[in-house]
């Protein structure tokens, strides 16, 4: 790079410092200029960012889960051009609507087989996920049952930034120096099997759901509206049900009338092999939250979709609450709708969501085996196109290691240099890639080896440093 260029990225770099608050980021390390993954990203195209210093690299997150059909489609940036010419903005407050909305709304209404009778549009899953707590709320006063208030989510779940929806996620550093969690929400056990004692999977499948009940239980049934969870567990550390987990978690809400809210913000639109993870794993949901992959992170875009019981109450409580009293100056922007039908269109006409079935089960089986050898590697396991590495200290016994030591951040630092951006986990030792979903075999194999050579060089750095003393 010339050295004017690199002056410029420099600069940048230090405006950047002077002006922004990063969500999820150390203030005093990040204004000081001591967090080492600070990079500002000028251009990309398919799988691939670039900086400003002009290093290009993998992007394994797809952004944050969400740039599903990859960077640079055409058809999505024509989309939503040709949209902001014809009609930049309008709302849909007092029955106002525009056509894309419409459309679109009518889409994802298909996409769940009708199961799903309305849809409502916010920017981010942390607004859709507020709007799904208080159609929680409205539904129970509607029919009669004003107490049935809480909310259950699950330990390591993921569900937003907002006061609620910050309160329902699962991980106490989300929570410190907000005075959160909120009083009406609960949490239960997260589903992982891997550091569960049970042998059988199933078994521990039926303890979440004994657990859950005892919750409920001890709540009172009549305290309890709704239990919200993710399809596969996110941020909290990419984790697969275990089998017969969702089958035995609807059971216990079934029998004590607890709505249930999928939070597919994340898993939706291929990213774990099917258009609605719900579909593969059985979810029959009340409320189903969409966001990320919706429009593919082109425009910011959100939905909340109703399903039969909350959209007869909504209209049984216009009796006496009037018109409904939610929404924002945003909801259902033109520009994003207009992303969003391109971004779906890629993804049906590219058969993504197969491509992200199959190549993923490449990718993991890839993974398995490079790492297989490596004494640190607790677990490699995924489902579609997300997946994620636990790493353990040296056993036997099964055991963590020393958080202090920071191993899946060292992790994601090497992988960096090899060309690789992954992601180190709010919990636990774990590294987590969601690539994009037109990812070829090629380019599974290359994420593969990149993610191997950074473990094996964190590994050596490791056993070193003991060898040393200096741990």
């Amino acid at each position: 790079m010339a050295d004017a260029s690199l002056e410029a990225a420099r600069s940048l770099e230090q405006l950047d410092r002077d002006s922004l608050l990063h969500p999820f980021t150390r203030a005093d390390d990040f204004a000081a200029g001591k967090v080492p993954g600070q990079r500002i990203v000028q251009r990309a195209s398919g799988i691939r960012v670039t900086d400003a210093h002009g290093r290009t690299v993998i992007d394994g997150m797809s952004g944050m889960y969400c740039v599903n059909v990859g960077y640079g489609r055409q058809q999505i940036v024509d989309a939503i051009a040709q949209q902001a010419a014809e009609l930049p903005y309008y709302h849909i407050f007092a029955g106002a609507s525009h056509p894309k909305a419409i459309v679109l709304a009518d889409k994802l209404l298909a996409l769940t087989g009708g199961r799903m009778k309305r849809a409502f549009f916010g920017l981010s899953g942390s607004d859709a996920n507020e709007t799904q707590i208080k159609l929680v709320w409205y539904y129970h006063n509607v029919i009669g049952k004003p107490h049935k208030k809480k909310i259950i989510a699950r330990q390591r779940g993921y569900h937003g930034a907002t006061t609620m929806t910050a309160s329902l996620t699962g991980l106490p550093n989300y929570h410190s120096g907000f005075d959160l969690p909120f009083a009406l929400v609960r949490h239960t056990l997260a589903p992982d099997a891997f550091w569960a004692p049970e042998a059988d999977p199933r078994a521990f499948s039926q303890r979440c759901a004994d657990e859950l009940e005892r919750l409920i239980l001890q709540e009172g049934p009549d305290t309890v509206g709704a239990f919200i969870a993710e399809p596969v567990v996110g941020s909290g550390g990419i984790l697969p049900p275990p089998p017969g987990y969702w089958e035995a978690i609807q059971a216990v809400l079934r029998k004590y009338e607890v709505l249930l809210i999928a939070d597919e913000v994340i898993t939706a639109f291929g990213r774990v092999g099917h258009m609605l993870a719900i579909d593969g794993y059985g979810i029959e949901p009340d409320l189903l939250t969409l966001a990320k992959g919706l429009s593919s992170g082109y425009a910011p875009l959100s939905a909340a979709l109703v399903g039969p019981k909350v959209w007869q109450a909504l209209q049984d409580g216009a009796r006496t609450h009037g018109f409904f009293a939610h929404g924002y100056t945003y909801s259902a922007h033109p520009l994003g709708a207009a992303a969003a039908l391109a971004n779906i269109r890629i993804i049906e006409d590219e058969g993504l969501c197969e491509n992200a079935a199959t190549v993923g089960a490449y990718l993991l089986a890839q993974l398995r085996e490079r790492l297989a050898g490596n004494p640190l590697v607790g677990e490699v396991r995924g489902a579609g196109l997300l997946q994620a590495v636990e790493f353990v200290a040296e056993g036997p016994p099964r055991r963590r290691l020393d958080a202090s030591l920071k191993f899946s951040a060292q992790v994601a630092a090497l992988a960096m240099e090899e060309g690789l951006l992954a992601r180190p986990l709010p919990v636990n030792d774990i590294v987590g890639i969601s690539p994009p979903l037109m990812l070829t075999r090629g380019d599974a194999d290359e994420i593969a080896e990149m993610l191997q050579r950074a473990i094996a060089r964190a590994t050596d750095k490791l056993s070193a440093a003991q060898r040393g003393g200096s741990l």
